[in-house]
């Protein structure tokens, strides 16, 4: 995430001299990993149990849902057992299911895919018994490498909401990585958003409450394109290059907009603008916008703001926890 901004400003200059992302836009070194999950071939074929089991790929998490709803113990435990790589990544399964199929990559990990630069969901806090939950979408270059940092951001989170928040750090879709054009277009973000909204709609299958949503840079980015189709109560952005979108009411949801800028975050340099497709627009910081603007004065750069004893991370508990609307 700290090479973001020259990448950024490289890949915006370079792409407008060259006048067309046609041939950077493939697939390239980036894996997005739309195909099916690990295992699903297996998973389909599977008529243990005497019916069909949820498409992975097509199944909407309320019918997945319903599906292990009407599973004894022991049928759910087997599909466990005989299924983990796709039980552990299938929203609208119980938490506590996906927590066992995914224990060799970690405690309480919500969503685990070593493919390519790897995604991952990972839980701080008590979940399934939570009054309130919060996902974290980090920026560029977060994967599995990486994931010690959004993880500690969730932990820093949770520990400052308290004991009835939960805090999911979600590595869940491929980050722009590196100098190119995903950086300034929205190709990633899209099918990021696609996969938060899906993940979304898993925890309210779960019957827990509709999310606060974090979102770090590119992230913002990611969450913005989400906003329509996700049911959150917040969506907070952070060291924003933009939401693709010109204001709050552009956004298409009922969600609260928050939105922290430091003065000392170099993204306050990198040009809000969105022409053809390149860049992601207004800064959600400005008065035109529309959000409501947090504190971020004392936050020391791009990537502290979840650091502890901030007044930004105060507010961010304070959304969380649902003391602060």
């Amino acid at each position: 995430m700290r090479r973001f901004r020259k990448a950024l400003t490289t890949a915006v200059l370079t792409t407008l001299l060259v006048g067309s992302t046609a041939g950077w836009a493939s697939e390239s070194s980036e894996s997005t990993l739309r195909g099916p999950l690990p295992g699903t071939a297996a998973w389909l074929a599977d008529d243990s149990l005497g019916k069909e089991l949820p498409d992975p790929t097509t199944s909407a998490p309320s019918e997945v849902a319903v599906f292990f709803a009407g599973l004894t113990d022991t049928q759910q435990r087997r599909l466990v057992e005989d299924h983990p790589t796709v039980v552990g990544n299938l929203d609208g399964a119980p938490v506590s299911l996906r927590y066992e199929a995914n224990a060799p990559a970690g405690d309480q990990v919500l969503a685990y895919d070593p493919r390519g630069r790897g995604l991952i969901a990972q839980v701080v806090g008590d979940l399934e018994h939570a009054t309130h939950v919060s996902v974290i979408v980090p920026g560029s270059d977060s994967d599995l490498s990486t994931f010690d940092g959004p993880a500690q951001w969730a932990a820093d989170l949770q520990e400052e909401a308290g004991d009835d928040t939960a805090v999911i750090a979600w590595a869940g879709y491929t980050t722009p990585s590196g100098i190119g054009p995903d950086l300034a277009t929205g190709r990633l973000a899209e099918i990021g958003a696609e996969r938060l909204t899906r993940f979304a709609d898993g925890l309210n299958a779960a019957g827990l409450p509709d999310p606060s949503l974090f979102c770090h840079s590119y992230g913002s980015v990611v969450c913005g394109l989400a906003a329509p189709d996700t049911d959150a109560s917040d969506i907070v952005v952070m060291g924003s290059p933009g939401m693709r979108a010109d204001d709050v009411t552009a956004l298409g949801t009922d969600a609260h907009i928050w939105a922290a800028k430091s003065p000392d975050d170099w993204i306050d340099r990198v040009p809000n603008v969105e022409i053809l497709g390149l860049g992601h627009g207004t800064d959600p910081t400005s008065p035109d916008f529309g959000a409501t603007v947090l504190p971020a004065d004392d936050v020391p750069a791009h990537d502290e703001y979840f650091t502890p004893g901030t007044s930004t991370l105060t507010a961010f508990a304070a959304i969380a926890g649902g003391d602060l609307r």
